[in-house]
């Protein structure tokens, strides 16, 4: 689309459409993960391609991406275009090995978490969350994790 056939939304039309906040949409400009422009009075105007861009954002995040590497993964794009299905195919089987292994320490911890859900103590000899072999045993009775301060804490 040439430059004098782009469409442009104003930020309470874009976030509708996106389903965020204007006040996200802010914050994901702020990050440098979309741009807008000023009008003559000072509005900001988006590109309508800006609901591709915002889309795989949020697509990303729901499995867990930090913003951070979403930002990473634009800035790949050339002219700052908005991803193609083929970028997001590219850029997604980048992550595929972290959100692997993500899922997999999840599970793990859902597996481990069902002998202790109703407990709440967290201090039981054999829990394998907060004391997984019983290491903190040498310490004393009670929750020894909870409330202390972490060693970066107490200098």
């Amino acid at each position: 689309m040439a430059a004098s056939e782009t469409v442009w939304l104003r930020p309470g039309q874009l976030a509708r459409r996106a389903g965020v906040a204007v006040s996200t949409l802010h914050y994901y400009e702020g990050l440098g993960l979309i741009t807008s422009r000023r009008t003559a009075g000072g509005r900001r105007e988006y590109r309508r391609e800006t609901l591709r861009v915002i889309a795989f954002v949020r697509a990303a995040q729901g499995v867990g991406v930090s913003l951070e590497r979403i930002r990473a993964a634009l800035a790949t794009l050339p002219d700052g275009r908005p991803p193609t299905r083929e970028d997001w195919a590219r850029l997604s089987l980048a992550w595929r090995d972290e959100l692997d292994e993500r899922i997999e320490r999840l599970v793990a911890l859902r597996d481990r978490f069902s002998d202790c859900i109703g407990c709440g103590c967290l201090s039981l000899d054999t829990c394998p969350v907060s004391n997984p072999g019983d290491v903190l045993a040498g310490d004393g009775p009670g929750a020894r994790r909870l409330g202390a301060p972490r060693p970066e804490q107490s200098r």
